[in-house]
């Protein structure tokens, strides 16, 4: 049985995928070996999906930049995008115990003791997610965050 180079799906005896289109003449190696012009082609897949967490929206920004496999563009884009969304969040988050503090003051009721225990919540959740996008991504499987999962994908137009 002979399989997509691109997809996986088995094809027979076709030149072209069913599924995904793709040519599986004598011209889809060249196509693999042209692409050793890239610096991270010699990096496995799952391997520089977990490397465009490791730096947070940094080395999310270079494998955006340098690596052309979509697997891996996906998740530097959602490296990104975990970023903002944490920083959208993290000034947010200051923003309203800062309207509650000055509006709550008036009678007396302490935020800033409750603005103390739930910070660490919310960036303890964070890690949590930042840990599990690079599991994911070691283990080859293309895991969407809610939002910024589907931000991820219409940014590098999967």
């Amino acid at each position: 049985m002979a399989f997509c180079k691109a997809c996986g799906q088995d094809i027979g005896d076709a030149a072209f995928c069913p599924k995904c289109g793709a040519n599986q003449g004598a011209a889809a190696p060249a196509t693999v070996a042209g692409s050793s012009d890239s610096p991270t082609a010699g990096i496995e897949e799952n391997v520089a999906g977990v490397l465009c967490y490791v730096l947070t929206w940094i080395t999310g920004l270079v494998f955006l930049l340098l690596d052309k496999r979509p697997f891996v563009r996906f998740h530097a884009a959602q490296s990104i995008g975990l970023c903002v969304a944490g920083i959208v969040i993290g000034i947010g988050f200051w923003i309203v115990v800062l309207f509650l503090t000055f509006l709550l003051a008036v009678i007396h009721i302490p935020v800033g003791f409750l603005a103390f225990f739930l910070w660490p919540v919310v960036s303890i959740g964070f890690f949590a997610a930042w840990i599990f996008c690079m599991y994911k991504a070691y283990k080859h499987e293309k895991f969407k965050v809610p939002i910024v999962g589907d931000f991820a994908e219409k940014m590098i137009g999967a």
